[in-house]
């Protein structure tokens, strides 16, 4: 398994930490809100990244292969 596919199985099981959607799923945060952190700025690091990931997939209509992951690899 190379690291691309290590990323995406982490982000399909990362949950938000803090805030409105704490404990939800990045993917199943609604993309209102992902669009609102991308215009004030995600967070620094780690969740900033997911963040941007999180919006590009969104963007491209992709949530469903978060989900796919999801199911295929539990955690």
């Amino acid at each position: 398994m190379d690291q691309n596919q290590q990323q995406l199985i982490k982000l399909a099981h990362t949950k938000m930490p803090f805030g409105k959607y704490k404990g939800v799923h990045l993917i199943d945060i609604p993309e209102y809100y992902i669009i609102w952190y991308k215009n004030k700025g995600f967070p620094k690091g780690k969740l900033g990244e997911q963040f941007q990931l999180i919006y590009e997939l969104k963007l491209n209509g992709l949530e469903d292969i978060i989900k796919k992951i999801q199911k295929d690899y539990p955690l």
